[in-house]
């Protein structure tokens, strides 16, 4: 090998590490003879002088491209370990293997020169400290990009050019497959087919890419496996959205034949880091396109109608597809005030409403940025609609359609004439070849090129008029029109006619929805944008709140307020007789003339006489139930009356109120109550201390009756507890001790 001279005891004192690479693992397969002498550098490292134990392989780069150096862990080991003057020299069948990058290759060679690091390759020995060898090294990294720049070329053009034949074989989506001739088919499997069909079908129907996931659930979904294992099998699995959008959007289901739809760019990070994306190219871009190529599932203007449709369904682009909610105004409607659309938003009981939230959640609302029912706005709006279908608005619209298809006709006839004008010096020169003489060679070759040149006029006159017959949508006739507008308000208000129906039809006509300022609460003024450009602007009044349309008339209440001291069931009577009704439309009776004695502070009738108590009363001043009380009259064992309302008064002198308390003090029924004081400040109920402890209320009955907490019985037998932290302390450690509570207690206490 040559220049074996340039090797020193300071290189052999140091690691040979050989390097070894291969493109693809492809390539690491087939080609193992290249791989096989790459790994024999590590005995021309020995054989130059390197101890064995002394040479290393790097192979952790088998399989990857040495485009560039990301991902290639192999070579940034190599590059760390000559930074750091452990190398002595980097053996390489090639200089190809280090780096097809000119930049990779050549920042590695400046850190060998600079730690005196020799490079070794099948053609002789480098020190990069020699101008020459530096020169040398540099030339062939040069030519090796190069090489690599001239084989993609050629790989991609003949790529290019099988695909502009549509010859060139990529894996097709599910339900495509290729015959034996290599042509692309319909996958004869039935089962296949009926999943894909139903797949746009559903869509169709839906609308959009959910609907088609919530059509397919509890379905299973074909899936063709390309590579690995189960490479060309038929795989069955759940449908995804994404696997929607990539059937939806794939013009191969289309019978086109499409290459180019994806481009690879590589960007660079803030951090310096190149990394590789892959973007979809518009369909104007798309470099070869051959429509009619193979059999499809839908036509190509049906493959166009649902992009457009998945389109208008990307509401991160700025969308606003209608939605299956009772809002007919919903992703339409736009505050005012602020600016920002407004959102929509349903209450309990399904009622939605419009909000300007956007601007109240980034504090941004203005003072007129408001809420407002839905209803109050799609009324008007739908209004309006309906107004401008009317026969006469109509006539217009029939008259304006005929004059745009006039200057359509007109339009098209130009392209139609110079079609009719190419075809005519297509056929004149055509006659002209056949009549020359086939010996005269001289004049038959100057007419057939002719000839050729004026069938490429033809065809190119033929695509210029159908490009824009297929730029133009087809209008529909006037006879459609007169049926569809014939009768729009019963085929809007039809029970069959679903919410987003009535969006859709909405959307045709209007543009945009705006909820303008208006200082008047009690209305609203909405501005509606037709697509025409016309503009409208309604006030309506808002809509009432239950408050206020479902309020008591004022003469009712007048009537209540002068008769107080009459009974609510007196009032009631006359309060009908009068003919009024409650605020829902009701006829009055007692409780409904209590309600409103309570809520406009009516007070009651004067209930009580000279010495009389309620029940109530009597029951808190002898500390018992209010049920006692009760029991005691009905069983004629005290005397009572029924008052005003129905309510018992009772007469009460002391001696009445002697024989209670002797009732009380003789019975084995009633609890006697340890005072008449009610619940002082640091007393807790039965109920509160069980929940306090997490535990059940029984057990804390039975600290009570065994005199384990302090507890005394107030007004109507309840027990109050003084509840103090020396008591919640002691009833804790009672609870952990405790062998008969339950475990999930004393688990509990022991996390505390």
């Amino acid at each position: 090998m040559r220049g074996t001279e340039k090797i020193t005891s300071a290189h052999l004192d140091r690691t040979g590490l050989v390097y070894i690479r291969q493109s693809s693992l492809a390539q690491v397969r087939n080609n193992t003879e290249s791989t096989a002498r790459q790994y024999g550098m590590a005995d021309e490292a020995v054989r130059l002088g390197w101890p064995r134990s002394k040479v290393e392989v790097i192979d952790a780069d088998l399989g990857l491209s040495g485009r560039s150096a990301d991902g290639r862990q192999g070579f940034k080991d190599l590059v760390s370990r000559v930074c750091l003057g452990e190398v002595g020299a980097i053996f390489g069948l090639e200089v190809s293997r280090l780096a097809r990058s000119s930049a990779d290759l050549s920042r590695l060679l400046e850190l060998a020169r600079l730690t005196d690091t020799l490079v070794v390759d099948s053609d002789g020995i480098y020190d990069l400290a020699n101008f020459n060898d530096r020169l040398l090294l540099g030339l062939k990294g040069t030519m090796s990009e190069a090489e690599l720049h001239f084989l993609t070329g050629r790989m991609n053009g003949a790529k290019l050019a099988a695909a502009g034949r549509g010859e060139l074989r990529f894996p097709l989506p599910v339900g495509l497959v290729y015959d034996d001739e290599g042509k692309t088919i319909i996958d004869p499997d039935a089962e296949v087919q009926a999943a894909v069909r139903d797949v746009f079908s559903a869509f169709c129907s839906a609308g959009s890419a959910y609907g088609v996931v919530a059509a397919f659930k509890g379905r299973r979904f074909p899936l063709r496996a390309y590579g690995g294992t189960w490479a060309g099998e038929l795989r069955f699995g759940r449908l995804t959205h994404a696997r929607v959008l990539g059937i939806l959007s794939n013009p191969a289901y289309a019978g086109a034949y499409v290459y180019g739809r994806y481009h690879s760019t590589r960007t660079v990070s803030p951090e310096g880091k190149i990394s590789t994306k892959v973007v979809e190219l518009p369909r104007e871009e798309w470099p070869i396109v051959i429509y009619d190529h193979h059999e499809g599932y839908l036509s190509f203007d049906d493959y166009l109608a649902n992009a457009a449709r998945l389109a208008a369904n990307t509401t991160n682009a700025g969308a606003r597809p209608p939605r299956e909610g009772a809002a007919l105004c919903q992703g339409i409607i736009t505050c005012g005030s602020c600016g920002r659309p407004m959102s929509t938003r349903y209450h309990a009981n399904g009622h939605p409403a419009y909000e300007c939230s956007a601007s109240r959640a980034d504090q941004m609302a203005t003072p007129t940025c408001r809420s407002i029912a839905a209803s109050s706005v799609d009324d008007a709006v739908a209004e309006a609609l309906l107004s401008a279908l009317n026969p006469d608005e109509v006539a217009l619209a029939l008259a304006a359609a005929d004059e745009v298809a006039n200057r359509r006709a007109r339009r098209s006839r130009a392209g139609e004439l110079a079609v009719e004008r190419a075809r005519y010096e297509a056929d004149r020169a055509e006659r002209a070849f056949l009549a020359c003489e086939p010996e005269n060679r001289l004049v038959a070759r100057n007419l057939e090129a002719r000839w050729e040149g004026r069938l490429a006029d033809l065809a190119e006159a033929e695509k210029a008029l159908a490009a824009e017959m297929a730029a133009t949508p087809a209008l529909p006739g006037r006879s459609e029109l007169e049926a569809l507008t014939g009768d729009v308000a019963a085929l809007w208000h039809a029970p069959t006619t679903s919410a987003r129906d009535r969006k859709r039809l909405l959307r045709t006509l209007i543009a945009d929805v705006t909820l303008l300022p208006e200082p008047d609460l009690g209305k609203a003024r909405i501005g509606i944008a037709w697509h025409t450009g016309a503009t409208d602007e309604i006030v309506v009044a808002r809509r009432m709140r239950v408050t206020e349309y479902r309020r008591t008339d004022l003469g009712a209440i007048e009537l209540t307020r002068s008769q107080a001291q009459r009974s609510n069931r007196e009032l009631a009577a006359q309060l009908n007789a009068a003919g009024y009704t409650t605020g829902a439309g009701r006829a009055f009776d007692v409780d409904a003339v209590a309600n409103l004695r309570h809520y406009h502070k009516i007070p009651p009738a004067n209930l009580l006489r000279d010495g009389e108590v309620t029940a109530s009363e009597l029951a808190r001043r002898l500390g018992v139930g209010h049920g006692a009380v009760i029991h005691w009259i009905t069983r004629g064992w005290l005397t009572a009356r029924r008052g005003l309302n129905d309510q018992w008064c009772i007469p009460l002198d002391a001696e009445v109120e002697k024989a209670c308390r002797e009732r009380v003090a003789s019975s084995v029924h009633l609890p006697r109550p340890d005072s008449t004081e009610g619940r002082r400040d640091a007393e807790r109920t039965v109920g509160e201390v069980a929940a306090a402890l997490e535990v059940s209320t029984h057990v804390v009955y039975y600290w009570i009756e065994r005199r384990r907490v302090p507890a005394r019985r107030g007004p109507a037998g309840r027990w109050f507890i003084d509840f103090t932290p020396e008591v919640e302390a002691s009833c804790r450690e009672r609870i952990a001790a405790s062998v008969h509570l339950p475990s999930s207690v004393t688990a509990a206490e022991q996390d505390r």
